[in-house]
């Protein structure tokens, strides 16, 4: 299989996460979603799309960079937190939109926090360039964990 092959099936398997994500997503944002008070910050709907399509791709390209990377002693830590944080990722969808549940959506993302935290640090020591190219998505998930936090304040 070529290199070209293998990257785009792990983009592939990122995009995935958030087609499943979107699922509980999509039906939300001209209901649910659009009725809630946000903060000043929110970002406009029409930007989620685009920045979490850049962020699957961004980990489809570590996952690929990691993967060659699989006679490592910490692959399989790294494997396994990269795993855990694509089905959180997936999660929060549920627990925010699907379930309507901000406080069980903050609870659950800042979970995800910490899993994509620990994704980064074990990454970065099986390459720099894995690591780094996740800190895009920790930013964004951090605004995300802002976002859901004043959503759960805002909305009581």
């Amino acid at each position: 299989m070529t290199k070209w092959v293998k990257l785009l099936i792990f983009i592939i398997i990122c995009q995935l996460a958030g087609v499943i994500g979107s699922i509980f997503t999509t039906p939300q944002i001209t209901g649910w979603y659009a009725n809630l008070q946000k903060p000043s910050f929110a970002p406009p709907n029409w930007l989620f799309g685009p920045v979490w399509t850049i962020l699957f791709t961004l980990m489809g390209i570590s996952l690929y960079w990691i993967w060659g990377m699989r006679l490592e002693r910490n692959f399989r830590r790294a494997i396994s937190f990269f795993g855990i944080q694509l089905v959180l990722n997936i999660l929060w969808n549920f627990f925010f939109f699907g379930l309507q549940n901000p406080l069980y959506g903050l609870i659950e993302i800042i979970l995800l926090w910490i899993t994509i935290a620990i994704t980064i640090f074990e990454f970065y020591k099986l390459s720099k360039k894995a690591g780094l190219i996740l800190l895009p998505y920790i930013i964004w998930v951090s605004i995300a964990t802002a976002l859901n936090y004043y959503v759960l304040i805002l909305n009581v």
